[in-house]
């Protein structure tokens, strides 16, 4: 009996080829589009798609009719709230810098999904990520770099669990996104010429503060003063949630040469400016630690890192420094560390795990 996958189609071009390619490999595809956007002027603003808007919908029903696929539209609407969009705004209020990618794979686009999927039925799920799932040999699986490492999306994935994986197929992984584009081309997809979406996809006007604004209300802190570490007040900014660490542009001070934003201070309101010597770093600590490719870490580790998507990953130490806590010593300083955004693992091409960078 031919196994059954629900694939997550966004509108794109990517989870589109992914529908064809399990297809035409002996798969029972049922195409299914997460409803995610919390109202329709949202929806109705979002121009390309993206994975939020209706034109998503549009633009994957199309495909769906096209190979010839059952389609439906699932409602995640709570489910985003509460685990993306109310955990953004409530990072950024604290002074951290929030990834919710990552957040929205891990809790809506797997956790959620995958249980609606099992319970029609289907015994895997699948998406248009750029990235490979394989079992190592420890018997552990974990997601490894795609063929193509300018799109490679393992970042935004260390965060997934063993079932979840266990039940996932990533099947673009396996090619080049140039390929991917003439695939779509080759075969006639409704929407082989449609963009990658850049932005968050739900602020699709890439204005955070102003999201913030409208989401927090009264708990948005006003302006404050922008100072130096040893305490001297340079200027006032416009909230703290403007900002984040290694900021350069959009400070508005006159100080002569560049400067830029070493640290953020939620209890005092205060954006801390420093030289770009000052955000340069050797480590960190994360916690809230997700073990991917590795069950356990007994002894000090050497692997690379990254501390944030587009960062190469670093060659670093990793020793446990706690209770859900790891400890990360680079060899060279590295740029930004940011509270709130997560610092993933690596070793031979594959997500050993990762966790949340602590301030």
């Amino acid at each position: 009996m031919k196994k059954k996958v629900v694939v997550g189609m966004s509108g794109g071009v990517d989870s589109s080829v992914a529908a064809y390619l399990l297809k035409e490999q002996g798969y029972e595809v049922i195409g299914v589009t997460m409803q995610i956007w919390q109202d329709e002027e949202t929806a109705a603003r979002e121009a390309n798609g993206g994975c939020c808007g209706l034109s998503a919908v549009e633009d994957a029903r199309r495909v769906a009719q096209y190979l010839q696929i059952p389609y439906y539209v699932m409602n995640f609407k709570e489910e985003f709230k509460e685990n993306v969009i109310d955990y953004f705004v409530d990072e950024y209020l604290k002074g951290r810098t929030p990834n919710p990618c990552i957040a929205c794979n891990r809790y809506v686009k797997w956790e959620s999904l995958l249980q609606r999927s099992l319970a029609i039925g289907a015994d895997y799920i699948a998406t248009g990520h750029y990235a490979r799932v394989k079992q190592l040999q420890n018997g552990r699986y974990a997601v490894c770099h795609s063929a193509t490492a300018k799109k490679d999306q393992t970042y935004a994935l260390y965060n997934l669990t063993q079932y979840q994986l266990a039940h996932t197929l990533m099947p673009v992984g396996d090619y080049e996104k140039e390929e991917i584009r003439e695939l779509a081309q080759r075969l006639g997809l409704p929407v082989a010429q449609k963009p990658d979406s850049q932005e968050i996809c739900f602020i699709p006007d890439n204005d955070y503060a102003s999201f913030i604004d409208r989401q927090a209300k009264e708990r948005v802190p006003g302006p404050g003063n922008f100072v130096t570490e040893d305490g001297n007040i340079l200027a006032t900014h416009k909230g703290i949630t403007h900002y984040t660490i290694g900021q350069r542009k959009g400070l508005n001070l006159a100080m002569g040469h560049p400067v830029f934003v070493t640290r953020i201070c939620p209890d005092t309101n205060e954006v801390v400016i420093g030289e770009n010597e000052d955000i340069f770093t050797s480590s960190l600590c994360c916690n809230k630690v997700n073990y991917m490719g590795m069950e356990d870490l007994p002894e000090p580790r050497k692997v690379t890192a990254k501390i944030r998507y587009a960062h190469k990953a670093s060659p670093c130490t990793i020793e446990k420094a706690g209770e859900d806590r790891i400890k990360c010593v680079f060899e060279s300083p590295v740029r930004a560390i940011t509270p709130g955004q997560a610092v993933v693992f690596y070793e031979n091409d594959c997500v050993l795990g990762g966790g949340t960078i602590l301030g």
